[in-house]
């Protein structure tokens, strides 16, 4: 073998993104500071002591008293499963609302641990239909129904309240993936019923991924605790999980110490900032956005009414091509916005506005650059980006 030159690896040095697709979103110098304080042990009575507090900021951030509300150490993807592995057992069925690549990712999961998927699909881009669920549940009694918040594939928002009444009328624990909404809208774990929840640290939270926080209501421990097999994951079996952040602490991982430096700080932020007033500014930079991609003669995919403020999704007018775009304003502007996803690949951009990435100048820095590119594609603007948008501003 020959040897290894240690000198043809050059000093990291990424460059600067604004990152305006489905995730990661930028991170404050705050939070990268954290990260970057010294690594102790993951039993060290000061990294304990700061475990306590980064779940008392995250049960601040669910809106929720539940005990069992932690970070799971691995992303967003970890939290989906943790929580089926956890919850579904052979032969449980379960409903999935399916409007997307993430609610098709849970029937996937079902699925493979045994669970008898009972799937509702939903026209990607629409937020799901709780008659639909109802119309399905009739005559069942599944163990979980399950549904995702915020579609990051088509920006869809399905709301929760009205669901989590039909699953409980159908004796179903309500589980819901809040990956993209945690920390740019409510999510009230508590007031709305949800019984099992999941987010991830690198979208709204603006924190590096590497976590996925996770809550648990009484009624999903009850069903963790009276399980009849072995949870089939050893790593994500929350009944070990809870016990190394519960008041015993008894070893089960080395937990990734630097990343909960960051995710307390991510999380002190926001706490700071005030909820009201963070998803009031995600709502504002939204419609801003879109006010000025309708004003260049754009089109969202989502119906106004069930759009998210913080994954917009674009349909690319005909004739422009749409991976050069985002290809010109990666290089050309250090932009990154998002492709789509499954059917709707090469027929959507999705653009990001979430937590420290939504600020109005990011807004109108990219409505400047789309509009360069789009008019050297031959695309004839209908009207004036910035203007609509700096119109929206005033108005707030």
């Amino acid at each position: 073998m020959k040897p290894l030159d240690p000198r043809e690896f050059l000093d990291l040095d990424p460059g600067e993104r604004l990152l305006m697709g489905p995730g990661p979103s930028n991170v404050p110098a705050r939070v990268l500071q954290a990260l970057a304080a010294p690594c102790i042990g993951h039993l060290d009575p000061v990294f304990l002591a700061v475990m306590n507090e980064t779940q008392r900021l995250l049960r601040h951030l669910f809106q929720t008293q539940n005990a069992l509300t932690i970070p799971v150490s691995a992303t967003g993807s970890a939290g989906m499963e943790a929580c089926l592995v956890n919850l579904v057992e052979p032969g449980d069925e379960v409903l999935v609302a399916v409007n997307g690549v993430f609610g098709t990712r849970m029937g996937d999961i079902v699925q493979r641990i045994g669970g008898r998927l009972l799937r509702v699909d939903v026209p990607w881009g629409r937020a799901v239909d709780p008659a639909a669920v109802a119309e399905a549940l009739r005559g069942r009694a599944p163990r979980i129904v399950a549904v995702v918040h915020a579609e990051t594939s088509t920006g869809a928002c399905t709301p929760l309240e009205e669901l989590a009444r039909i699953a409980h009328e159908a004796g179903a624990l309500f589980l819901v993936d809040c990956v993209t909404s945690l920390g740019g809208m409510e999510v009230a774990v508590d007031r709305l019923g949800i019984d099992a929840a999941y987010s991830g640290t690198q979208k709204c939270l603006s924190c590096p991924p590497g976590l996925a926080p996770l809550t648990f209501s009484p009624a999903a421990v009850a069903r963790l605790e009276a399980r009849r097999h072995p949870v089939v994951s050893w790593y994500l079996d929350l009944g070990m999980v809870r016990d190394y952040w519960g008041n015993e602490r008894k070893y089960h991982h080395t937990a990734p110490v630097n990343m909960i430096w960051a995710l307390r700080e991510a999380l002190r932020l926001i706490a700071e900032e005030g909820l009201e007033a963070r998803f009031a500014r995600h709502r504002l930079n939204h419609r801003a956005l879109v006010a000025g991609l309708e004003a260049m003669g754009l089109e969202m995919l989502v119906p106004e009414a069930e759009r998210l403020p913080m994954l917009n999704a674009v349909r690319i007018p005909e004739g422009v091509a749409e991976a050069k775009i985002r290809r010109a304003l990666l290089e050309d502007y250090g932009i990154e916005i998002g492709a789509g996803l499954g059917p709707l690949a090469g027929k959507i951009w999705r653009i990001g506005l979430m937590g420290h990435s939504c600020r109005p100048k990011n807004v109108l820095l990219l409505l400047s650059a789309l509009s360069v590119l789009l008019r050297s594609e031959g695309f004839r603007l209908r009207g004036d980006a910035l203007e609509a948008a700096r119109a929206v501003y005033a108005a707030a």
